[in-house]
C-alpha cells in the first residue's frame, strides 16, 4: 500500500513508464502482424492466379479437377498455417504488453 506522497508520485511515474513501454510493444507487434497478413494476402493472390492459369489451360475435365483439388488443398493448408502463425503473434503480443505491468503489480502487492 502507498504510505506517502513520494511513493504515490513514484508509483504514478512507474505506471506511466510501463504504459509507454506497453504501447511501444503493442505498436511493434501490430506492425509485425500487419506485415504478416499483407505478405500472406499477396502470396495467396499469386497462388490463386497461378491456379486459375493452370485451370484455363487444362486439356480435360479430369485434369481440371486435379488442378482444382491441388489448389484447394494447398490453399487450406496455407490458411491453417497462417492462422496458427497469427495466433502465435497475438499471444506474444499479449505476453509482451503485460510484462511492464507485471513488475508494477508485484510492487503494489508487497
Amino acid at each position: 500500500m502507498v504510505q506517502s506522497t513520494e511513493e504515490l508520485q513514484q508509483l504514478s511515474k512507474d505506471n506511466i513508464e510501463n504504459a509507454m513501454k506497453s504501447f511501444g510493444l503493442l505498436s511493434k507487434s501490430a506492425q509485425a502482424i500487419a506485415v504478416e497478413v499483407a505478405d500472406y494476402t499477396k502470396s495467396s493472390f499469386e497462388q490463386g492466379t497461378a491456379a486459375l492459369e493452370k485451370l484455363l489451360g487444362a486439356k480435360s475435365l479430369d485434369q481440371a479437377i486435379e488442378i482444382q483439388q491441388t489448389y484447394l488443398k494447398s490453399a487450406y493448408e496455407g490458411a491453417v498455417a497462417q492462422a496458427t502463425k497469427i495466433g502465435e503473434l497475438y499471444t506474444e503480443l499479449a505476453k509482451e504488453a503485460y510484462k511492464p505491468f507485471e513488475t508494477a503489480l508485484s510492487k503494489v502487492k508487497s
